[in-house]
């Protein structure tokens, strides 16, 4: 019974790596370019955060780090004379 439970965590894991992935490239600034672009990149990425709170692989608590990055705003350096 254990051996499944870790079989279907591996699995889980490997789905959230690809699910992150997709959304990772899908956070491009030149995707996410309109408001609703931007909320829905969100939702995307809190949902993604929900999912992979429990997960203990590396690559998924790696993903989550980068994706919450994409939400902070992108700051741009403004030069005064």
């Amino acid at each position: 019974m254990m051996e499944q439970i870790a079989k279907i965590d591996m699995a889980l894991d490997e789905l959230l790596v690809g699910l992150g992935g997709m959304v990772l490239r899908l956070s491009h600034p030149h995707v996410t370019r309109t408001h609703e672009a931007r909320a829905a990149l969100a939702r995307s990425v809190n949902q993604f955060s929900t999912c992979a709170a429990r997960s203990r692989d590396p690559r998924v608590l790696q993903l989550d780090e980068d994706l919450k990055a994409t939400l902070k705003p992108r700051l741009r350096l403004v030069a005064s004379r």
